[in-house]
């Protein structure tokens, strides 16, 4: 089993804080196998931490968390920039065109972009997997609502920590079942359902600061963007 985090964030997210370099350090450092970061709507991050990877003992998966207008998806696997703002099945096709999985994150959240209340269960269960731990949730609520859609349609389940700051990698973990340590061989693992979660929950005063570094952030890129 590979013990992966497939969601996590870089100083090139908005609301993210850390280089690439301390995210590869602590995946290093609590024993992980294989680490994807996944900024918002950019690349070039991930595919710098996937190029440093095997410095650290990892295998680096290239994403995104990509902003389709329905909400957050996450593309693993892919080496260029999929378009925000497209209608969620072409999201996911642009995904798939990459040779990527698609991986819907915090499906049943409205408040943090979750694609559940916008699309029909049809279209959600069109995805490679779903996301059934993700740290960031206060309740665990929408978590337990996720676990159940996947299981009740028979879809791969990940794990993600969700961390935007370096100390959080590996808050919750995907297990991959494959003895192919490659990206390929993960991604492939994953959409087999050759899966096992484990997580624990973000604490609640890092999920704050994470949050309210992020409102800064924004505010102050969009200030920036007017001047």
């Amino acid at each position: 089993m590979l013990s992966a985090e497939l969601h996590c964030h870089s100083e090139l997210s908005f609301d993210g804080r850390d280089p690439v370099e301390l995210l590869l350090s602590q995946a290093d450092a609590v024993g992980l196998d294989a680490l994807a970061v996944t900024d918002h709507d950019e690349i070039d991050a991930s595919l710098a931490a996937a190029d440093r990877a095997a410095d650290y003992g990892l295998i680096g998966i290239p994403g995104s968390e990509v902003t389709s207008a329905a909400g957050h998806v996450l593309a693993l696997g892919i080496d260029e920039r999929v378009p925000a703002g497209l209608p969620f099945t072409e999201t996911i096709d642009h995904i798939h065109d990459q040779g990527g999985i698609a991986v819907v994150p915090h499906p049943f959240q409205r408040s943090r972009s979750g694609v559940a209340p916008h699309i029909t269960s049809e279209e959600l269960a069109s995805a490679d997997a779903i996301e059934i731990y993700n740290s960031r949730l206060l309740t665990g609520r929408s978590n337990r609502r996720a676990g159940r859609f996947a299981r009740s349609h028979d879809l791969p389940m990940t794990a993600g920590s969700d961390a935007h700051i370096a100390e959080m990698v590996g808050q919750a973990v995907t297990k991959v079942d494959t003895t192919d340590h490659t990206v390929a061989g993960i991604l492939d693992g994953i959409r087999d359902g050759r899966t096992e979660t484990t997580g624990k929950r973000t604490p609640w005063h890092i999920s704050f600061r994470q949050a309210a570094g992020g409102v800064k952030r924004r505010i102050k890129n969009r200030l920036a963007s007017l001047l």
